[in-house]
């Protein structure tokens, strides 16, 4: 039997006292340290804040040594809380919902809200993406895009391809077949050896955006471009007979480095992917409505997958849902399969709570005027955040829609970045060598000059 705790592992709260009640356990922090795991750290790793409340853009937070915050949101809460905390009219869809019914299984019923939902996003996406699948997350709606491919190249004739090309810097979430697909050297998944092989592409070219703030382009070298084209015309020439198809994050690798690539590698896999009979995939759960400036970022390019993972944003953080859109060509091919249908049917499929709350949501960044609050954050980071690159530990500063990004030259402190920022007013989380930030797209203009600032005071603090 295994042990409770490795040795010289100390995991105070693994195990309650007999006798003993929830409220002898001490604080949050205390109850919570040695008994949750949290997202990539050691049961025994750094004590987390406690939140004790949030509203706005604004949370409430209480460290371990008793030190309260009321921080502005730089996270969007992993970059889902797109309008904030406690919007009425979110709240109101959530209640509304709720007293009609929280939730129904979605075989062999429908309701409203995911009827609803289905037309606005079909309303939304570019032609000819008109189906949609609804999954419990980003990873699943990623899992649910793979095994689609898979179904239409057997169900077309081509059964033995089952494999995909993905990116290097890429991440498209933590289940089985989407770590496959993630960077497999330098991605968080290269300690599970039994995931399906893949072949991969080099990092796209960099782009920086220029031009008018109001109608920017990505730019970048001509020449790169071109090389990294040829690398992936010679990877489909050789693998392209045991390809279903490409799966990218458009424009921006988020997870992977929060990497801004060039529009033009997407028109090159448009191409190539017609070419070879293969399906191209975008993942844009962290960049789709609105985050990068375009509502999609493939309308970088001018580009329209074949499928489309959406997620995060689409429930303004409320609730966990994603969706998986595709076109009515790849939808025919799969009805005429012979299994007719598209494998995959979660428990919480089309939840009713998630679905009328991302239906809301939807109306809300129509109604709120997304462009007009993603350009005034991108103007403010843009502003905000260029001292940052006369720091002698910043290797790069970039800025794209609601995104601001600070590379370092080396890893960041993260509990010590993380607590400067906070005694300047901004919650951050940063990661690798990079201290960034994806804000609500309601934050103030005062808002973004408080988190460009505190990024660069805690940089400064703490990496000299």
């Amino acid at each position: 039997m295994p042990e409770a705790a490795a040795p010289g592992i100390s995991l105070p709260n693994a195990a309650l006292p007999a006798g003993a009640s929830l409220v002898d356990r001490g604080s949050l922090i205390d109850r919570d340290r040695g008994l949750l795991w949290h997202p990539y750290a050691p049961l025994d790793g750094p004590a987390p804040y406690a939140v004790t409340g949030a509203d706005g853009v604004r949370l409430r937070l209480q460290a371990a040594d008793g030190a309260r915050f009321e921080a502005v949101d730089a996270m969007s809460s992993w970059w889902s809380a797109i309008h904030g905390y406690r919007h009425p009219v979110l709240d109101d869809a959530l209640r509304e919902q709720a007293g009609k019914f929280s939730h129904v299984m979605f075989g062999g019923l429908t309701h409203e809200p995911a009827v609803r939902l289905a037309e606005q996003l079909v309303a939304l996406a570019p032609d000819p993406l008109r189906h949609v699948f609804f999954a419990d997350s980003g990873s699943v709606s990623v899992e649910v895009a793979l095994k689609l491919a898979v179904q239409y190249q057997a169900a077309a004739g081509r059964p033995g391809r089952h494999a995909f090309l993905a990116l290097r810097g890429g991440y498209h979430g933590d289940t089985f077949g989407a770590m496959s697909v993630c960077d497999p050297v330098d991605g968080m998944h290269s300690a599970f050896p039994s995931l399906p092989a893949q072949h991969f592409l080099p990092r796209p070219p960099a782009a920086r955006l220029s031009g008018d703030p109001s109608d920017g382009v990505l730019r970048s070298d001509p020449t790169d471009v071109a090389a990294w084209v040829a690398e992936l015309e010679a990877a489909v020439g050789l693998h392209g007979h045991e390809l279903a198809g490409i799966i990218v994050e458009p424009v921006l690798q988020g997870a992977g480095g929060m990497h801004v690539y060039a529009p033009e590698c997407l028109q090159a896999l448009r191409r190539v992917a017609d070419e070879h009979g293969l399906l191209l995939i975008f993942d844009e759960i962290a960049t789709g409505f609105g985050r990068t400036g375009r509502l999609f970022a493939g309308e970088w390019a001018g580009v329209v997958p074949d499928v489309m993972c959406v997620g995060k944003a689409l429930t303004g953080g409320y609730l966990t849902l994603a969706a998986v859109l595709c076109s009515a060509g790849v939808a025919a091919v799969i009805t005429a399969s012979e299994f007719r249908a598209l494998l995959h049917g979660p428990t919480f499929m089309a939840n009713p709570l998630a679905c009328a709350v991302a239906s809301a949501s939807l109306d809300l960044l129509a109604d709120a005027g997304w462009q007009d609050q993603v350009l005034r954050v991108q103007q403010g980071l843009r502003a905000s955040l260029a001292p940052a690159a006369g720091l002698p530990a910043v290797r790069d500063v970039r800025v794209v829609g609601a995104v601001g990004v600070v590379e370092l030259d080396r890893p960041v402190n993260v509990p010590a970045v993380t607590r400067a920022a906070l005694e300047r007013g901004v919650w951050v989380r940063p990661f690798r060598n990079l201290v960034y930030t994806m804000p609500p797209y309601l934050c103030s203009a005062g808002d973004v000059a408080a988190i460009g600032a505190a990024i660069t005071a805690a940089i400064q603090a703490v990496h000299r």
